[in-house]
């Protein structure tokens, strides 16, 4: 047992000393290349108005603090899981050796989301502080982003189906669904729905904290249901997402923006699922709990749209609902407080559940 923790959280260390050691050369890429948006604000929403209230409370720190501020966190995982994995290659029969978490039965998966998420990411981020010309202006149109999200979810989707043989998923203590070849598609609806969350990235600190509480409650329950692999790659995850934290607490030194949030969104899909019935476990299930405060996100942009085509009028001030309470006057900070304690407590929640079932 002393191994199996010491395999699951000494590369959560080393990415966190990781992501600490390339961030000032990545800060200094970042402000030297003045790497802003041009423009404060929005621009459109999802419900295709403008966002005037966003861009008041946003204006003064959206033209002089970089994006890309994500590229610490996939960095440190990548370059952890690589280090772990040489270790072993060069060290086989050793403690050191024993760390590598680079696996094909659980963690090329997530990967493969993590690395694609973090390159289409990139690339929106790009472009969105470039002069690109008036079509990507703003980075890669939604549509192009939900593209990228559905094909990779397609096909991991079928990859589950088609290679693993999973074709349902967990119902808590009612047992499980089996969704026969609507797997693949209950899959993008998932994924999908995960990422439409990556709207929560917009204050100061506020999601890295609330998916460092989410992929912490993973590794409990990877650990738990004996996917040790998993739970060293969502421990290292953690490890990374720490490291940026350090830099994003108010007043954040970078954003995270898409390369960050696209490249946890998708990976989170994917370990929810590998956690789930392919390991007799529950991590479909437990997602809306641990990540209720994603859910929350999704729900309140879906009801202030749905409220402002069908009413003529919001049900927020602003949404997605953590602007809200900006609008109502918590400052930033407070808002990024209280949402870590509500996820630190939805985390303990989501693995007492998966315990006791």
């Amino acid at each position: 047992m002393e191994l199996l923790i010491i395999k699951t959280f000494t590369p959560a260390l080393l990415a966190f000393i990781l992501g600490m050691l390339v961030t000032p050369a990545i800060t200094h890429q970042l402000y030297r290349r003045r790497v802003w948006k041009k423009q404060a604000g929005k621009g459109a929403g999802y419900g295709g108005g403008g966002t005037p209230i966003f861009d008041q409370l946003h204006k003064e720190k959206d033209t002089n603090t970089p994006r890309m501020g994500g590229i610490v966190i996939w960095l440190a995982v990548l370059l952890t899981t690589l280090g772990v994995a040489l270790l072993e290659w060069l060290l086989p029969d050793t403690a050191l050796g024993s760390l590598n978490f680079f696996s094909r039965e659980q963690t090329w998966l997530p990967l493969l989301a993590l690395v694609i998420g973090a390159g289409v990411g990139f690339v929106d981020d790009l472009l969105v502080v470039t002069d690109t010309g008036k079509h990507f202006a703003g980075g890669l149109p939604l549509s192009q982003r939900l593209l990228v999200v559905m094909v990779t979810a397609l096909f991991i989707g079928w990859w589950f189906y088609e290679k693993l043989e999973v074709s349902s998923v967990s119902l808590l203590s009612f047992g499980t669904l089996d969704l026969t070849w609507w797997f693949i598609p209950f899959f993008v609806f998932v994924a999908t729905c995960v990422y439409m969350s990556s709207v929560i990235d917009g204050i100061d600190g506020l999601s890295g904290g609330v998916f460092m509480f989410i992929f912490a409650a993973y590794t409990g329950i990877a650990f738990f249901q004996e996917q040790y692999d998993i739970a060293a790659l969502s421990a290292t995850l953690v490890g990374g997402i720490l490291a940026f934290l350090w830099f994003n607490i108010p007043p954040a030194r970078f954003y995270m923006t898409e390369t960050g949030i696209m490249a946890l969104t998708m990976c989170l899909t994917v370990i929810a699922f590998m956690t789930d019935t392919i390991a007799g476990g529950e991590g479909v299930s437990v997602l809306p709990i641990v990540g209720f405060l994603l859910l929350a996100t999704v729900a309140s942009n879906t009801l202030q749209i749905v409220s402002k085509k069908f009413f003529g009028r919001k049900i927020f001030l602003v949404a997605p609902i953590h602007h809200h309470f900006e609008a109502l006057g918590w400052p930033a900070y407070k808002v990024t407080m209280r949402y870590w304690v509500l996820g630190f407590v939805a985390a303990i929640v989501g693995l007492l559940v998966v315990i006791a079932l």
